[in-house]
Order: C-alpha cells, then structure tokens, then sequence
C-alpha cells in the first residue's frame, strides 16, 4: 500500500475535528453559533482577546444571549493585567477538544488569531516559562535607559531576533533578553529548532474569506461606529478605573483599546480615533487574510454572499455525515 494511502486510512480513524477561521468582521460566530444548532459540536474560541473579562465591546464578543444558545470555551478566562501565550491555548485546546470527543461531540475551533491555529496543528518551540525576577530586573534597566538601549543588548547576544523587532517593541525585546537570560543562549537557535506535534484528529478546514475586500473594509467600518456607539471608549475608562493597567500590556494592545488608551490620554481628537482604528483593524484583517491564503487544505466560502451559514453546514454535513 501506497504512503499516501496509508496515511488516509489513518486519518479516518481519528475523531473529527473543525476549524473555522476568517479575517476579523468574517461573520464567524454568527456561523459557530448556527452549527452548534445543527450539529454534535461545542464551540471553542480561538482569540487571544476574548480571553480577557470585561473587554467585550472591542472584542465583539458574543452577548449573554448568543452564548447562552452557544457556550464558547476560552472566553473571559483571564483578567485584563495578565498573560495569555500561544503555548497557553495549545494546552488548553487540546484538554478541551479530548473532553469534548470523550462526550461524543465535534471541537468547533472558531477563531482569527491565526498563531493559536498554527500553533496547535504544529506545535510550538520550547521557549522557558516566563520569570517575574528577570522581567522587573529588565524593566528597571529600561526605565533607566530606554527600550531602545535594550534593543542594542539584544542585538549584541542574539542578532537575528534584534534585526526583526523595532526599537520600541518593549514587550517582546524584554522576553528575548529573557530567554537569553534563562537559556545563555539566543532565543532564534530555539525558534529554528522544529517542534514535532501531530494534531491527532481529523480537521475539516473552513476559511470565511471575503470575494471583495472592499466589502470587508464596509463591514468593519459599521462594526467600528456599533462599538463606538455601544461604549467602547466607556469601557476602556472602566477598564483603567478597575485594573493596574498600563499601554504594554497584551491585552492593552488588542486593536482598539491600544487606540482608545491614546484617545483618553489625549494625544489625538475622535475623528482621529476612527481612521486609526480602522486602518489598524484592516491592516489586522490583511495579515489574517494572507496568513489564511498561504494556508493548504482549506474549503473556503466567501463571507460576503447571503446563506453563508447554511452553505457552510451543508458542505460539513456531507463531509462528516451528520
């Protein structure tokens, strides 16, 4: 028997699985939502900013309502002034999606955050854990020096990593001089080292891709001013007045609030606020799209033609034979 054989009656015998992936404003969950009506699925969230409690209205979460009818695993799981890594979601999607199969059901991975995706099908490089001790000891070299000062150590014990980060990168020029610090080594070696992970399931692909990308730019235009109008500004003073916040922060740097945090510290007026929000947003559902189009063994649907969903669950029924 042929490799090529072999390996498709090993894929049959795996359980099933589902990712269902578009760039942001797709209309994701609006599908996720109406094949958990349809088929044995339960849906878990593949975004690393809904992860975070009380970021609901720049996030689009789903309401209380919509996730009453559809629960969502690994939404509002962490708080706003923590951390939440790629190599995090890999171990929780993976319990998650061995739960759901042991219950008879399909995992629904419905996301954008297209690293998680990556990650779990291919698995991660072993970076070191992180370590409070020498991130406050890299911090405090900063505050006396400057981000930029950093940058230049960085370049001087791992030169590949400095070369791909800006000068102001805070956030990952001090986890780089931290894996330095931990490993004695630069923490490119270790990202060239393959990571070996089979996805032990059979994942059915589907990518809500949209036939005119001017039409997604109008879908996240609307979606921007039901933010603006639902309170998001609002949210994010509520978010400061609640958590020891700061602009560095993961969650902080989701696209909108990074842009609200600058609005409320008046460095730029509302219409400002606007065009920068959206050309963030459209540059974020650019890298998503790219990263999708790159992506093999994918059925795509264009997100922009009525009865997506339906059209959706039609092509998962007769290939899973729900």
């Amino acid at each position: 028997m042929e490799h090529s054989a072999l390996s498709t009656q090993h894929s049959e015998k795996l359980p099933p699985a589902i990712f269902l992936m578009g760039p942001t404003a797709s209309g994701k969950t609006g599908v996720a939502v109406e094949l958990v009506q349809h088929l044995p699925c339960e849906i878990i969230s593949v975004d690393s900013a809904l992860v975070y409690r009380g970021m609901d209205i720049g996030t689009a979460k789903p309401d209380a309502a919509t996730l009453a009818a559809a629960p969502h695993h690994l939404i509002d799981i962490m708080e706003p002034t923590q951390r939440y890594s790629a190599a995090q979601f890999r171990v929780d999607a993976l319990r998650l999606m061995a739960e759901i199969t042991a219950r008879g059901k399909i995992p629904l991975l419905a996301g954008g955050t297209m690293l998680y995706f990556k990650a779990l099908q291919q698995g991660l490089n072993e970076l070191p854990p992180a370590d409070p001790a020498i991130r406050a000891a890299i911090d405090e070299m900063a505050a006396e020096s400057g981000w930029p000062a950093q940058h230049a150590r960085l370049a001087q014990l791992d030169p590949a990593t400095a070369a791909r980060l800006e000068p102001t990168d805070s956030q990952r020029i001090q986890r780089a001089l931290e894996v330095c610090t931990l490993t004695g080594g630069p923490m490119s070696a270790l990202l060239e080292e393959e990571a070996a992970a089979d996805l032990p399931y059979r994942v059915t692909a589907i990518a809500l891709l949209p036939g005119d990308r001017a039409g997604l730019h109008r879908r996240i235009e609307q979606r921007f001013e039901l933010m603006l109008a639902q309170g998001l500004i609002e949210e994010v003073e509520q978010l400061r007045r609640r958590y020891a916040l700061d602009p560095s922060m993961p969650s902080m740097r989701c696209v909108g609030y990074r842009q609200s945090w600058q609005y409320l510290e008046g460095e730029f007026d509302l219409s400002a606020l606007r065009e920068k929000c959206l050309a963030a947003t459209r540059q974020l559902a650019k890298r998503q799209l790219t990263w999708l189009r790159s992506m093999e063994g994918i059925t795509a649907f264009d997100c922009l033609e009525p009865g997506l969903a339906r059209n959706v669950l039609d092509s998962l029924r007769s290939r899973l034979g729900c």
